[in-house]
């Protein structure tokens, strides 16, 4: 019996797998829009109520779709951030020159913002689901949240590290009141272990740089910026500025 299922779920995953497979190939043709089961079922070989014991509704499959795009887009940038602390670690040993100096804060934020930009432009029509137009009618359930939060969750621990280290140069501009309570509640409610200043500057900056990615992936630098990675990584250099991040030597 034990065989029986293992098999009836590798099955299930394979057809799921085909499905979400031929519903990306639909979002890159049609866009999330004109998703339709019933398209996808015919071009699988299979009758409409058999895809409907995988997916009950359209919504269904778009929210199975949503959460691979941002556990994709997450990974990579928790990826990226993984590799670039090992790499400090690795410049930070006796008689190497470098180090987890002032260079290194910097650099693990611009390696995931870098992570960010190369999967975008790898998966643009799948960056376009979370990130592009939002698709009449659909509604992202609460399931949604926490991984459309990880490149974020990201951000904040190269901050937190940096904050927790003393070498964050905490901003001295004052904030609006309602931008004060609206941070108050973030970091109530995330946990995050930073002055509301340095939140409300990391919360313009995360935007910031889906904006950067959003505008070179759907044409807005087209006959503006030629260089764009080069624009990019001094943009989210800047960024990294803005939030107090220290600077590399040049």
């Amino acid at each position: 019996m034990t065989a029986i299922k293992g098999a009836r779920e590798r099955a299930r995953g394979e057809i799921t797998a085909a499905i979400k497979d031929e519903a990306r190939k639909q979002l890159a043709a049609e866009g999330a829009a004109k998703l339709s089961l019933r398209a996808v079922a015919r071009e699988l070989g299979m009758v409409s109520s058999a895809l409907y014991r995988y997916f009950p509704s359209r919504d269904d499959l778009l929210t199975a779709l949503i959460l691979d795009a941002y556990n994709a887009l997450g990974q990579a940038a928790e990826t990226a951030l993984a590799a670039a602390g090992a790499a400090d670690t690795a410049d930070a040993r006796p008689g190497r020159r470098g180090s987890a100096d002032a260079a290194a804060p910097a650099a693990r934020w611009t390696a995931v913002c870098r992570a960010v930009r190369e999967w975008a432009l790898a998966h643009p029509h799948e960056y376009a689901l979370i990130y592009g137009s939002p698709v009449p009618g659909y509604h992202a359930p609460r399931a949604t949240a926490e991984p459309a939060g990880r490149v974020a969750r990201a951000l904040i621990d190269v901050v937190r590290d940096a904050y927790t280290a003393g070498a964050l140069h905490e901003p001295d501009d004052p904030l609006p009141d309602a931008v004060v309570g609206d941070m108050l509640t973030l970091v109530a409610e995330q946990g995050v272990e930073l002055p509301a200043g340095v939140v409300a500057r990391l919360v313009g900056a995360w935007a910031q740089l889906f904006g950067l990615v959003g505008f070179e992936l759907f044409g807005q630098f087209n006959r503006v910026i030629e260089a764009r990675e080069e624009f990019f990584e001094q943009a989210v250099l800047q960024l990294a500025r803005s939030v107090g991040l220290p600077m590399p030597a040049r």
